[in-house]
């Protein structure tokens, strides 16, 4: 019985702040602004949060937690720049680095015990003709911990054999794209392919994968899926070894009557990428600084060659995001502030308008308890009302964003609900202070305040 007079009653008071609230359409809509872009604000900033999210993710797939980057510094010098330590041979072979090569790499795995796997890499741009048809690829030497590394999966076919490397066998495991430019509709298992001068044998295709234009940018990666990949071993035999002519491209000249000058030898890397998987993600930078040394020694001293981190990279990108999630947060809060400000002002205002209905509630029997409930009903819609249309801008502005920007959202139920429940409270916690207000007056005053 009493649930049901409540029940009566809470309709009742629904029912006259939805005639309050028609009654000044033009003006609600401008108090519930606040609340509007309050909740829009809240899930476009989650669903931008959750789309950074998982990219990071994503791009930690890529490149590997545990993973260290070392990247050669070809030779650039410009060969009219003099420096004095040109001025002698003994500087000059103190300046001589034989570069990043397959010892760096076998030395490292040996060594230094925190190390799980060692990968090289050498690229080239090159060609492939298959059926007439020439196509640009990237052809990349790799030895077998490759694919354990870049955590690359065969889809079809096998990984490289213990023979097939050692012995620079003409095979190859081809990128997914590569497949269904070279065969389409076919499968190129066991079919050969003539990249540059050399045919190949198709052994394996690996599995697809995805890598955004963002992380091709930040973090170096390429598309895998447009590559070729032999035994390094093949591709020093059958393609190119820079360390073999390493000799004359350090080839230097002298002037007639001057200090003898250094010509830059180029890209006289052996390999060009190396990437060093340690056991432990908390060994990371103890082993960087590590190798670092040991590659500085080896190199004379020449510091021709980068150590990256790409988790680090990711982390400071993370780190990057969430200081934006958190300006974006204050900016939402201080929406809603102003939002819950604007409502108890409006109220405060419908108050001091609606004196003599007040008092007429008041001397008809109504309790202080029954005019707090029908002001806070008033602002309950409002901030309702405003919630409901500040989902709706900010799934939209989410979509926009995506859209305009390329920057990946992710929209939740979780967001939505938690700014629709903010902005009720909202709503009831300034509401209280004009509902109050209003119970507060007398019936004969507020009769005579008229």
């Amino acid at each position: 019985m009493i649930d049901k007079i409540l029940l009566e009653k809470l309709k009742s008071n629904f029912t006259e702040a939805i005639h309050a609230i028609e009654t000044n359409k033009f003006r609600t809509f401008l108090t519930a602004l606040g609340i509007i872009f309050g909740v829009a604000a809240v899930i476009t900033m989650l669903a931008i949060g959750n789309g950074a999210e998982k990219e990071i993710l994503s791009q930690l797939e890529l490149v590997g937690v545990n993973n260290i980057v070392i990247t050669p510094i070809p030779d650039e010098k410009d060969p009219e720049d003099n420096t004095e330590e040109e001025n002698s041979e003994k500087s000059e072979s103190k300046k001589f680095s034989k570069g990043l090569d397959i010892i760096d790499a076998n030395k490292i795995a040996k060594l230094i015990p925190t190390v799980k796997n060692v990968s090289p890499e050498i690229i080239m741009n090159t060609y492939v003709i298959n059926n007439g048809k020439q196509n640009s690829v990237k052809l990349v030497g790799v030895k077998s911990t490759f694919f354990d590394v870049a955590n690359i999966a065969i889809e079809k076919g096998k990984f490289f054999s213990e023979y097939q490397g050692n012995n620079a066998l003409p095979v190859c495991i081809i990128g997914r794209k590569v497949e269904k430019k070279l065969f389409t509709g076919q499968s190129a298992l066991g079919k050969h392919i003539k990249v540059k001068d050399v045919w190949l044998q198709v052994v394996g295709v690996i599995e697809e994968k995805l890598i955004s234009d963002k992380a091709q940018e930040n973090l170096g990666i390429r598309d895998l899926n447009q590559d070729i990949y032999i035994p390094i071993k093949t591709f020093l035999v059958r393609y190119r070894d820079r360390k073999i002519i390493t000799d004359n491209l350090s080839a230097s000249s002298r002037k007639p009557d001057g200090p003898k000058k250094r010509i830059p030898r180029g890209n006289y890397h052996q390999i060009d990428k190396l990437t060093i998987q340690v056991s432990n993600s908390n060994e990371l930078k103890a082993t960087a600084e590590v190798i670092s040394r040991m590659l500085k020694r080896r190199h004379n001293d020449v510091l021709d060659f980068e150590i990256t981190i790409p988790i680090q990279l990711l982390k400071q990108q993370q780190k990057t995001k969430q200081i934006f999630n958190i300006v974006l947060s204050i900016i939402a809060g201080i929406s809603l502030l102003i939002g819950g400000i604007g409502i108890m002002n409006i109220m405060l205002a419908s108050v001091l308008e609606r004196t003599k209905e007040i008092g007429i509630m008041r001397a008809i029997g109504a309790t202080e308890e029954d005019v707090i409930l029908q002001f806070l009903s008033e602002s309950v819609l409002i901030s309702v009302g405003g919630g409901i249309i500040g989902i709706i801008v900010g799934v939209l502005g989410a979509y926009i964003i995506e859209i305009a920007s390329g920057i990946e959202t992710i929209l939740s139920i979780n967001s939505i609900l938690i700014s629709f429940v903010i902005a009720v409270i909202i709503g009831l916690v300034f509401g209280i202070f004009p509902a109050k207000s209003a119970a507060n007056k007398r019936p004969i005053e507020a009769l005579r305040s008229e």
